[in-house]
């Protein structure tokens, strides 16, 4: 990966070369505390990280009909993905080609036929097309065609949408999925819908902060009761190239906590999903900030938006299947929903608490970087490819 080098040399010795030479020694550690807070290690992670990573815009269910609109702001890129008249979906630089005046607003709507700019009136076919410039004449001779939106990368996914702002030669959101194809297959994500609005939640600690805790399988017993009162000892988790999987099965036994056994006696069969998919809860990350979460009631997905060294947007949004008005157990699925999402707002508030303690830990002169047990199988993965991507982790002190 090629980027600009936080420093040639530190003054002793820690070169990138050196910092190359020392990954393998650091393989089974936690990476550096000072990644976690350093302004020029965030600019090499939007460069070599981020700018060629798959992020999720929405679901093609999202822009259902023509001129539907789903905006999307990443790396302060304002994106757009919309709804062609042919029925298609694509993306696009949420930018005018004359004075780069953002296009449309909010995160979501319907532009009608055509998109056009508040401020010079420029206006753009739903394909990106130019094709209303007032006052053309006077522009004298210019390509009118070249003057279209500027597209972006983008690949549909089982119905979701991603987007990548730079093509490193890294794999495809399929390739990155390929090792759990299977299990996907039941879900029937390309028929799912929305379940509500875009939630956005910002927290004030380093985007990887976010990602270890949720790779991170030993806390689950120590710091969420929920959780293991409804899986007891059945959490796994494993580690592919890019991808990590977490899942548990929920136990016969009724919890105490009333939100918890309401749902394990009202979570109805699915028709769709094999037996031992009915009452399996599973996680998905993908590198480097992407996550699902996917239950037999509904699916989730959550990014860990970077915003600086020291803050992170967390953007997530549920989707379902469709009800049929005849499902006799309509109401009791509405009511698991729920109470999945009280179950998880627990645990959501949980993390937050960690996340902020281990953040400010990240400060203390009295630690540089942990020892990760082997069965921290998605910490150790996703501390191997950051330093894959970025030698200088393997710094356990930050260079000048």
């Amino acid at each position: 990966m090629v980027g600009t080098r936080l420093a040639q040399d530190d003054g002793a010795g820690h070169s990138p070369a050196a910092a190359t030479d020392a990954r393998g020694a650091l393989d089974g550690t936690s990476l550096p505390a000072w990644t976690y807070r350093s302004e020029a290690f965030f600019a090499r992670e939007r460069a070599a990280v981020f700018r060629p990573s798959w992020q999720v815009v929405c679901h093609v269910n999202d822009v259902p009909a023509p001129g539907d609109y789903h905006a999307f702001e990443f790396l302060g890129e304002p994106l757009v993905t919309i709804r062609g008249r042919d029925g298609g979906v694509k993306s696009f630089h949420n930018v005018c080609r004359h004075r780069a005046a953002r296009l449309l607003d909010g995160d979501r709507g319907n532009c009608g036929g055509r998109i056009t700019c508040p401020y010079h009136a420029w206006s753009y076919g739903l394909d990106g097309a130019l094709v209303g410039v007032p006052h053309r004449a006077s522009f004298g001779a210019v390509d009118w065609a070249a003057y279209g939106l500027a597209p972006v990368e983008q690949e549909i996914f089982r119905g979701f949408v991603f987007v990548r702002l730079a093509d490193d030669g890294g794999p495809s959101v399929a390739e990155m999925m390929a090792p759990y194809a299977v299990d996907l297959a039941p879900y029937r994500f390309e028929e799912l819908v929305p379940q509500g609005r875009v939630t956005l939640r910002p927290r004030e600690v380093n985007w990887k902060n976010v990602a270890d805790n949720y790779g991170d399988g030993l806390h689950i017993s120590v710091a969420h009761p929920g959780l293991t009162r409804l899986f007891g000892k059945s959490y796994g988790l494993e580690a592919a190239p890019h991808i990590d999987k977490m899942w548990g099965d929920l136990q016969d036994t009724p919890s105490r906590n009333w939100s918890e056994a309401m749902y394990q006696r009202l979570l109805p069969a699915v028709a769709h999903l094999p037996a031992e998919r009915q009452r399996h809860w599973m996680y998905f990350r993908l590198w480097p900030n992407v996550a699902f979460d996917i239950y037999p009631d509904q699916v989730d997905f959550m990014q860990f938006l970077p915003v600086s060294p020291t803050q992170t947007m967390i953007r997530e949004i549920a989707y379902v299947l469709p009800d049929a008005p005849d499902d006799p157990w309509r109401r009791e699925m509405k009511a698991a929903r729920y109470l999945n999402w009280r179950i998880n707002r627990q645990v959501n508030a949980e993390d937050t608490g960690l996340i902020a303690r281990v953040q400010a830990g990240m400060a203390s002169s009295s630690y540089t970087t942990g020892p990760l047990s082997e069965d921290e199988v998605c910490l150790r993965s996703f501390a191997r490819r950051m330093r894959s991507v970025i030698p200088e982790a393997c710094l356990e002190r930050e260079p000048s």
